[in-house]
């Protein structure tokens, strides 16, 4: 087992911002509000921790402001260090830096950081997967393949609707053979989850040769175009996972959570999710509210009729509401009377007595943060 002071961190907390644009608008894809009490970025971050990787770099892009004050310095993940920890990682790092296009660009913004760690490898993570993984044992696959560079992957279905995907064709041996990216095709596919492991030397030599080349993309330039040439591996994650790949794909996950088994998978005890913690009180119950197969979170307030739904902190709902198949993000006020389905909520959303509001669930309908209705 490789010491756990011999691994870095890199997670990338805007690579996959324009797949959903509407939530993206104020905030990175790793701040986004996920399971009712949750942002995107905790799930990456804990699988680390859990990992016993105790240095890790978020890398941030823009609109980073709700990030920094979620993550503050670490602590809730344990991560509050003198020695390695939490570090935060701006665009325009170096002086020959500016806003990365791809993920060559951005590790090339931070090479400096990199340099200067003692690491052997680095584990790299994107924002848009939701699922609990023990990277020890990708660290030791990669090791005792011999691989260059392992690629996390899992099975699931795809479609030509999805966005930013990569489908992987591996041999007996698991070694990638094939890499297509948003090909147009459907069916049950190896997917890409946006994790990769590699030695931290190799990872020094891709980015000065392709910096030098004015190459930015890690998929395209380095995994698509030396598939040939380099051993680059495939580890199954055969773990249960979500893909937040578009708005539905972000409905999708959060009411995949009201399904016990993969809430079960997802969150557990020897491997648990962190997140930072808000002094709420408990939920308060109105005498005629009535919750059917909901995830609601601390500090609400339900006065109506709640089913099929993920709400998050500080939600209110007023008497004779009905909130059917839709996600709240926190403090979110639904007045009395309204009817409200298939929506999805952003923070601070006001829905004024008696609105009537439905989407569906290929297209669920989105209201932006401090919207007043």
């Amino acid at each position: 087992m490789i010491s756990k002071n011999k691994v870095l961190g890199l997670i990338f907390a805007s690579m996959h911002d324009d797949s959903v644009i509407d939530l993206t608008k104020k905030r990175t894809m790793g701040s986004i509000p996920f399971g009712g009490r949750y942002r995107l970025i905790d799930f990456p971050l804990s699988n680390m921790v859990n990992s016993e990787i105790t240095q890790v770099g978020v890398i941030t892009k823009s609109n980073y402001g709700s990030l920094l004050d979620h993550l503050g310095p670490g602590r809730e993940w344990d991560l509050a260090r003198k020695k390695g920890g939490l570090d935060l990682l701006p665009p325009y790092s170096r002086v020959d830096s500016g806003m990365y296009r791809g993920r060559l660009e951005a590790l090339n913004g931070v090479r400096d950081y990199i340099q200067h760690t003692s690491s052997e490898y680095v584990v790299m993570s994107d924002c848009d997967i939701v699922t609990t993984i023990d990277y020890r044992d990708v660290l030791d696959f990669h090791i005792e393949s011999g691989a260059d560079i392992t690629v996390v992957t899992g099975k699931a279905f795809y479609d030509s609707s999805k966005a930013h995907a990569m489908v992987v064709g591996t041999d007996d041996n698991n070694r990638i053979t094939d890499i297509m990216i948003n090909p147009q095709m459907s069916g049950e596919c190896n997917l890409c989850l946006n994790m990769f492991v590699i030695s931290n030397e190799f990872l020094k030599e891709l980015v000065i040769t392709s910096a030098s080349k004015g190459k930015y993309s890690f998929s395209k330039d380095v995994l698509q175009a030396y598939t040939d040439e380099y051993k680059i591996m495939a580890y199954e994650h055969k773990g249960y996972f979500s893909k937040i790949d578009n708005i539905a794909g972000y409905y999708e996950a959060n009411m995949a959570l009201l399904d016990t088994e993969n809430r079960n998978n997802l969150f557990n005890k020897v491997a648990p999710i962190y997140t930072k913690i808000r002094d709420n009180g408990p939920v308060r119950y109105g005498i005629e509210a009535n919750i059917k197969n909901s995830l609601i979170a601390d500090g609400c307030v339900i006065e109506g009729t709640v089913e099929n739904c993920v709400i998050c902190r500080g939600v209110k709902i007023g008497k004779d509401a009905v909130v059917k198949n839709s996600v709240l993000m926190q403090d979110t006020f639904v007045d009395e009377k309204c009817c409200i389905d298939t929506v999805i909520t952003d923070k601070n959303v006001e829905i004024g007595e008696g609105k009537v509001l439905t989407g569906s669930s290929s297209y669920p309908l989105y209201i932006g943060k401090g919207a007043k209705i």
